[in-house]
């Protein structure tokens, strides 16, 4: 049933909507800053369904973080040390190889690789990691490494992004996960991030990538010290570039955790800001097909609300998680496949595991297939 509208300035956006027209600029700022957040769900949740109806996604994955070393010192991020630091870790090939098969009792589809900027590791080393993960595991679809750890990696090389992402998808990168684009305003990336590349070259890395024929994820971190208009502009950017090239999957909001980095002092988000970001994302974002509530960061709680506000996708297992953890997240490390079933059952949806490319997958006792 609709609900009553009290924000008169959301009574055009509504018509908008019904009428699947693109959202501008002014409209995004007028969602954000709107206290009505059940009218932005209402909106949201009707372009989720005219999408996806009930179906809810996700996938049987793990993650790997082969180091936390970094070189940058981003005031965001409690995940990354200094290679002397006696708390950092560093893992071998064959320590990575071991971490992707350990305790596996599910036939996972995703490896989501990401880690620090480490001084010392090479392109040849991991391409070497991708090399070894695709022998032991030749199912298994490899999402790795962030537009910045690409442009990290090319640099040391004295490469183009071009060349590198070519060599990594000769080794077996399948695709790219969306961390690391923060938010592009260069004026927040200079107090939080100013160790990174920039918002212009993470989406000419995107688009080179996209140009290869890889796919990606890509994401906005809110909840620091951004604005609406930054978060605004920020959407407007990806939703310009996937206009453009097509290339990008899933959106994901990430929710700012700040225990543990120099930004300690901010309040962490509230349920109403983070079911705020997934509404108005999937308002603004009509030619990216997912939108993803992240539970690692949300809880399971709020990410199953969140599939009522426009988002489709719950993410997947995980198994562990050290990123997100390490800056004060308090869910599990991971969630089993009978959980994330359950979860989203629970929220009134449909659950549809899929492979990283939002394929089916068709599941037995003992193995899976990707229906094509």
């Amino acid at each position: 049933m609709p609900v009553a509208i009290e924000d008169r300035r959301l009574k055009p956006i509504l018509e908008k909507v019904e009428a699947g027209v693109r959202l501008s600029y002014d409209d995004g700022i007028a969602l954000f800053r709107t206290s009505d957040l059940l009218a932005a769900g209402y909106m949201a949740n009707r372009v989720r369904e005219r999408r996806h109806g009930d179906k809810t996604y996700f996938n049987v994955n793990r993650h790997i973080n082969p180091t936390d070393v970094c070189v940058a010192s981003c005031k965001l991020c409690a995940f990354g040390k200094k290679a002397k630091d006696p708390k950092s870790y560093t893992m071998s090939l064959e320590q990575v190889w071991e971490t992707a098969g350990h305790g596996w009792t599910e036939a996972v589809t995703e490896f989501h690789i990401v880690g620090g900027l480490h001084p010392e590791l090479t392109l040849d080393w991991y391409c070497r990691m991708l090399r070894g993960l695709k022998e032991r595991f030749p199912q298994v679809h490899l999402k790795a490494f962030t537009m910045v750890e690409i442009g990290y990696l090319a640099r040391r090389e004295s490469l183009s992004i071009r060349e590198t992402l070519e060599r990594l998808r000769g080794a077996g990168m399948d695709s790219l996960p969306g961390g690391g684009a923060e938010i592009f305003c260069e004026r927040v990336r200079r107090i939080i991030c100013d160790h990174k590349i920039n918002g212009q070259e993470w989406l000419e890395t995107a688009r080179t990538a996209h140009e290869l024929g890889l796919h990606s994820n890509c994401t906005l971190l809110y909840g620091h010290i951004e604005n609406e208009e930054d978060r605004v502009d920020h959407l407007v950017k990806l939703r310009a570039l996937q206009d453009e090239t097509g290339g990008f999957v899933t959106f994901i909001p990430l929710a700012f955790h700040p225990d543990n980095t120099p930004l300690r002092h901010i309040p962490k988000t509230t349920g109403f800001l983070d079911l705020k970001n997934i509404a108005v994302s999937r308002l603004m974002l009509d030619n990216i097909p997912h939108i993803k509530a992240y539970w690692v960061m949300l809880t399971p709680r709020i990410a199953q609300i969140a599939l009522r506000f426009g988002a489709d996708d719950i993410d997947g297992t995980v198994v562990e998680e050290r990123i997100y953890h390490d800056a004060g997240a308090t869910t599990s490390q991971s969630l089993r496949r009978g959980e994330l079933l359950q979860l989203i059952r629970k929220a009134g949806r449909e659950p549809l595991e899929r492979d990283t490319l939002y394929r089916p997958v068709s599941r037995t006792e003992t193995a899976f297939t990707v229906l094509v």
